[in-house]
């Protein structure tokens, strides 16, 4: 991608850092890092900074972020800002800070508060917060890790579901956070996994709509543990089964077809913020649950219903940045990396843009940008 796009600033946002099973993994990252900005495809961004939160023993703080900034040889005079001393500072060499950000003024980092939960174990979530200005053009850069459904079965319940709701409060969160009165009110980038799922209950009365349900419950607490939807007729075939961590549905065409457009109607958790964020047309299909088999880079895992969790979301002040051109449509980009390699559960998606730097003034200077998720 970055071959393709040839960016002159090129962002990464990371969640999950180190993997699902942190304490193991952790010590593959420095090796990775240095890899990347050593490899022949980096080899002509003379500046970088990185910044992984990798202190996972400290409850209060981890969120497993990671956030990479990649500064191309052409691109001249581009500052950071730093939130200590308020005032911007020219990026020279490449700079790796790692375990513990609290102390690094050059970024805000906070993990949600505990009671933002929904349930008792306080995980990864939160979100870290940069600001650069190139040739008068300021930006914040927010990397973004919001709360997933934790059961099928709940996020069914409900329309829209309380996992939506949590998600909904936490975003909220983030944006009074980057435009409070602390700090000059700036254009912004919000991207990262905001696991934004389709409404749950919608879709399945929409897949299983002339299905009946068969609801199965554990014999010694009477809970629900199982749902099954079959065809009236064709021999009663299952179409949908539901369990907690089962999403298993008989067609998964319906989410690679067409780029899962048909389900985009139910993709309904950005509406609440339409005011605050600004996204371009989605045209590719759901980004997460892919199987992490090697072998199957196209094929969704059956645990949870094919969703639109990774994103990049703008202020509409952000908006007006991106430079259309009329006679060059492929001049903005959204788009998923890999669309048939295996990398994790997760596709990655990117923004591929040009930006008007010092942008409203009559003679601008152009850089092409990329921000990927």
């Amino acid at each position: 991608v970055v071959h393709a796009h040839k960016p002159h600033f090129m962002a990464l946002h990371c969640q999950e850092f180190g993997g699902k099973n942190y304490e193991a993994s952790m010590s593959h990252v420095d090796k990775f890092v240095k890899e990347l900005l050593s490899s022949d495809a980096m080899k002509d961004y003379n500046r970088a900074r990185v910044y992984l939160d990798e202190n996972y023993k400290s409850q209060e703080h981890f969120t497993a972020l990671g956030s990479f900034y990649f500064l191309h040889e052409s691109l001249k005079n581009i500052y950071q800002f730093d939130f200590k001393a308020k005032k911007y500072k020219k990026v020279t060499g490449k700079e790796i800070y790692s375990d513990t950000l609290e102390s690094t003024p050059m970024l805000e980092k906070e993990k949600f508060p505990q009671d933002y939960f929904p349930e008792c174990k306080w995980s990864r979530k939160g979100f870290i917060r940069t600001r650069w200005c190139i040739t008068d053009c300021a930006f914040d850069l927010v990397n973004i890790h919001l709360f997933h459904d934790a059961s099928n079965l709940i996020a069914w319940e409900t329309s829209p579901s309380v996992y939506s709701g949590i998600r909904h409060k936490a975003l909220g969160y983030v944006l009074d956070r980057i435009i409070d009165q602390r700090f000059e009110k700036v254009s912004y980038f919000v991207f990262g996994d905001f696991n934004f799922r389709l409404d749950a209950k919608a879709v399945v009365e929409t897949l299983c709509a002339k299905a009946t349900m068969q609801t199965i419950r554990a014999a010694d607490t009477n809970e629900v543990v199982k749902l099954i939807f079959r065809e009236s007729d064709n021999d009663r075939k299952v179409m949908l089964q539901l369990e907690k961590k089962l999403f298993d549905y008989f067609n998964q065409d319906v989410f690679r077809d067409n780029n899962g457009t048909a389900l985009l109607e139910f993709d309904r958790e950005l509406s609440v913020f339409k005011d605050k964020l600004y996204e371009l047309d989605i045209s590719f299909p759901p980004s997460y649950p892919y199987s992490e088999d090697s072998s199957q880079g196209r094929q969704y895992m059956n645990t949870r219903c094919p969703a639109w969790c990774d994103r990049i979301l703008m202020s509409h002040s952000a908006k007006e940045l991106i430079l259309k051109s009329e006679n060059d449509e492929k001049i903005v980009i959204y788009d998923h990396i890999g669309p048939n390699v295996c990398m994790g559960d997760h596709k990655p998606v990117f923004l591929s843009f040009r930006i008007a730097a010092g942008a409203g003034k009559p003679i601008a200077n152009v850089h092409k940008c990329c921000v990927v998720q």
